[in-house]
């Protein structure tokens, strides 16, 4: 079997686009300060007012108004046809005092973290047990003349 000049310049051209699809691909997501930023708040003195400024706002607040500051960045690995992959993950707690003044910078790593179950509760409202045929003719004898003359 002989290969053409126009075969062999198909297969050289192919060959690096099906080898650059097997390498993997990354992405970060959120926002983590940077060192020298973190290094310019000052536990208890830097006021929760001044700390947008320097460092941001943050990925997400405590539930309590002021209670803290969380930064979250993570980095994804992509590969082929694979699951992503979270390779590393960073947190940044920034907890305030009640006077509003910076009592603790905390930074967390991927081996810290811990897999959160989230429950779901739904309210049942019961009308999905009955059909809906079943609730128009219930409602049948309960119509008055009073409550469209308005008496």
């Amino acid at each position: 079997m002989k290969i053409s000049r126009r075969q062999l310049m198909a297969f050289a051209l192919a060959a690096p686009l099906g080898l650059s699809a097997c390498q993997a691909t990354y992405r970060n997501h959120g926002y983590i300060p940077p060192e020298e930023q973190l290094a310019q708040v000052v536990v208890g003195q830097t006021p929760q007012a001044e700390l947008e400024g320097l460092i941001g706002r943050p990925s997400a607040q405590g539930l309590l108004t002021g209670s803290a500051w969380y930064y979250v960045g993570s980095r994804w690995q992509f590969y082929g046809p694979r699951e992503p992959r979270e390779i590393d993950r960073q947190v940044v707690a920034i907890s305030f005092a009640e006077s509003g003044v910076v009592s603790n910078v905390e930074r967390f790593g991927l081996e810290r973290g811990q897999v959160v179950v989230l429950s779901r509760r739904v309210t049942d409202t019961g009308v999905t047990s009955l059909g809906l045929i079943r609730q128009l003719l219930g409602n049948v004898g309960r119509v008055q003349a009073g409550d469209f003359l308005g008496d």
